[in-house]
């Protein structure tokens, strides 16, 4: 009997062990694989779109981290590509970590360039305060506005100014 209960208590310890070792979908979008995310959606095909205790989807997550391959197949599985967190949409986050094939996956699949941060800063904002010309000119191709002011109450060409990068004070001019 006594030999019962101890492999009762080890079988039953391994399993909570093994439960808490289990990564969640928020987990497997910062460093997981698409396989990972496909055997949690068979027990629960709506995972992908839970949000987190931070506000954050797993989406947004797997942008920001670089986990291409996730990201790409969230973007082709999800409900909603602009869902928006207090820190802004998974194509905001990645105005902050680029990846051209991303940004154009996402804007493919009619990601909103205008939709704002809780500091009413566009992914326009942060491509400007960033530098980057090329995803600049990506978001203006799918109409992002440049007419958008922040909770400053200034705009990406105001942003613009105050870098003294001409190529990119000179695209916001047109």
């Amino acid at each position: 009997m006594r030999n019962l209960i101890i492999m009762v208590s080890i079988f039953l310890g391994s399993l909570l062990w093994a439960q808490e070792k289990a990564k969640s979908i928020f987990d497997i979008a910062r460093s997981g694989t698409v396989s990972e995310v496909k055997e949690l959606m068979k027990q629960n095909p709506d995972i992908i779109n839970q949000i987190n205790e931070g506000g954050f989807s797993p989406l947004i997550l797997a942008c920001y981290r670089g986990n291409v391959e996730v990201a790409e197949f969230l973007i082709d599985h999800v409900k909603d590509v602009n869902y928006k967190s207090k820190e802004g949409t998974a194509l905001a986050g990645l105005s902050v970590k680029y990846n051209k094939k991303l940004v154009e996956d996402l804007l493919k699949k009619n990601a909103d360039p205008n939709i704002a941060d809780a500091t009413g800063s566009t992914p326009l904002f942060w491509a400007v305060k960033f530098g980057n010309k090329e995803l600049i000119e990506l978001l203006l191709k799918y109409k992002a506005d440049k007419s958008i002011k922040d909770s400053m109450g200034m705009t990406p060409f105001e942003y613009a100014l105050q870098t003294h990068k001409e190529e990119i004070i000179n695209i916001l001019k047109k």
